[in-house]
């Protein structure tokens, strides 16, 4: 079944859905109708949250924008080692409870609506399940609850030793290159040139000591697993996947069968990051499932 160009199994309001059973290392930045106004609004904040080599600027303006349209406030994180915390970030800032610990009290008093992509809805996922009371609504994008053995996680965090070790020997422009060359992204070589310029040199500004450190505390491998906790996840929670990121969809499937509310959103010849290259396909679904009851 396909409306408005994502494809699920069922429809509400213009989604396609599926329903499951089947910190002090983190700053803020403003971002809503244009660079850096700030709009405010009767409804819960959206705070986002990017993924690896990425930072509060990754989220593309159509995307904030669109998001800030329902009268929402909305911020974006510069996570661990990323974006303003590229400088001087304390060791701490790259332990994972207290980096999701440092991210639950930026958050502030009120609940929030969390948007996660693949690094940041690990950590999105994780402040959910630690900090309930912190998140209305979860948005998990391209993300997983991590490795389920600890030999995966063991084989995972030598496969990120490595890379932070060509971080460190190489510098960022080749690691930049290996990067964005993996098969993960893929379909994002499709996209016009300039767009992929603009993501290289926002990439660019982060540091590769920095990313490195990124690298080894807080990555896959280092991440505790969340699966066994899942059904414990008290959120209504979106699951969002390009069609074309067939491991990351699979995950998806895997998880909504164990999140109590979960519903799926498969968008079309998207893969990875389907904000940057299907945006007005993650804003139907996104905006759909903030604003529904």
């Amino acid at each position: 079944m396909k409306i408005g160009g994502v494809r699920g199994g069922v429809s509400r309001g213009g989604m396609m859905t599926h329903h499951g059973k089947e910190g002090g290392g983190v700053r803020a930045r403003s971002m809503v109708q244009g660079e850096g106004e700030e709009l405010s609004g009767s409804h819960p904040d959206v705070v986002l949250l990017h993924g690896f080599t990425g930072s509060a600027m990754a989220w593309p303006l159509m995307i904030r924008r669109g998001l800030a349209a329902g009268l929402r406030g909305v911020r974006a994180l510069d996570l661990p080692g990323h974006g303003e915390r590229r400088h001087g970030a304390a060791p701490r800032s790259f332990e994972w409870d207290a980096s999701v610990a440092d991210l639950a009290e930026q958050l502030g008093p009120d609940p929030v609506d969390l948007v996660g992509y693949s690094f940041g809805g690990r950590m999105a996922l994780a402040l959910a399940l630690g900090y309930p009371g912190k998140v209305r609504r979860l948005v998990l994008e391209s993300a997983s609850p991590g490795l389920a053995t600890d030999q995966e996680r063991l084989r995972r965090r030598a496969s990120d030793e490595e890379l932070a070790g060509l971080l460190e020997s190489e510098g960022l422009s080749p690691f930049l290159h290996r990067w964005e060359h993996a098969p993960l992204f893929a379909s994002q070589g499709s996209l016009p040139r300039e767009v992929r310029e603009a993501v290289r040199a926002q990439r660019s500004a982060n540091e590769p000591a920095a990313l490195a450190a990124a690298l080894r505390g807080l990555g896959t491998g280092a991440q505790p697993s969340l699966w066994n906790a899942l059904p414990s996840l008290a959120q209504p929670t979106l699951l969002v996947s390009g069609e074309l990121d067939t491991k990351f969809v699979a995950i998806a499937r895997s998880m909504s069968a164990s999140i109590p509310d979960a519903r799926m959103a498969l968008v079309p010849v998207a893969g990875h990051r389907v904000h940057l290259e299907a945006p007005e396909a993650w804003l139907q679904v996104v905006s759909g499932f903030l604003s529904s009851e």
